[in-house]
């Protein structure tokens, strides 16, 4: 099961959630060894479970990350562009950026500052050059309403729950692509987009999931005082 997958490595967690059946594209796969948590989740670095970063935020568990890149790889090929919403630490913008390639590029945005910075510096201990040449970029901003400047995205990955899917994120998706999200507020789903060549879109319920809510900076910062 999912909460059983902690390892003392991470390429044992990572063995564990392949072994558990939550991974096995070899992609994701090859992402999630080559990122190493512990620069991104310095507690409990390898346990499957939830952790604090502050700043009411958390980082997801790591299976949690799992299936949001096996449901997001065919849009994360390499040349392509994703948004990653509610980026808190890197961690995931990292593993995306590792599958998109040095010719793609993940947009983080995050409306913390201090996640901003911090998850830029968790990046450059491993990966400065992605920094530099902009294969991640970590901007400040209200996820809630994209980051239209980049534009439009092959696909987009929701880190937190809005009560509602947010029109703005589905009109930043490309034709075809992908938007991976939790909805719903004291019962959450998550949900997945998939808008067709001509932009159709096309709604599937993947799982039942407990995250922090999309919300405005005022709120999350009541979480903390």
């Amino acid at each position: 099961m999912a909460w059983r997958c902690s390892g003392n490595t991470n390429i044992e967690l990572i063995d564990n959630l392949v072994n558990a059946s939550i991974i096995s594209n070899e992609r994701v796969i090859a992402a999630m060894r080559s990122i190493d948590r512990k620069h991104y989740c310095p507690r409990f670095s390898y346990e499957d479970s939830p952790q604090t970063l502050g700043y009411g935020a958390t980082i997801s568990a790591p299976h949690m990350h799992g299936y949001a890149l096996e449901n997001l790889e065919p849009f994360l090929r390499p040349g392509m562009k994703a948004l990653d919403v509610g980026s808190g630490s890197g961690y995931l913008s990292a593993c995306m950026a590792e599958m998109v390639g040095e010719t793609g590029k993940i947009v983080g945005i995050d409306h913390i500052k201090e996640l901003v910075h911090s998850s830029i510096r968790n990046v450059e201990k491993s990966h400065r050059e992605w920094i530099e040449r902009e294969q991640i970029k970590i901007v400040l901003g209200d996820g809630r309403l994209g980051y239209e400047q980049e534009g439009p995205y092959d696909c987009i990955h929701v880190g937190a729950a809005a009560p509602t899917t947010p029109t703005e994120l589905l009109n930043q998706l490309k034709s075809p692509g992908r938007l991976f999200i939790p909805v719903g507020r004291d019962s959450q789903m998550i949900l997945v987009y998939d808008k067709d060549k001509d932009g159709n879109l096309n709604k599937k319920e993947l799982m039942g999931v407990m995250y922090v809510p999309l919300t405005s900076v005022e709120n999350q910062k009541s979480f903390y005082g």
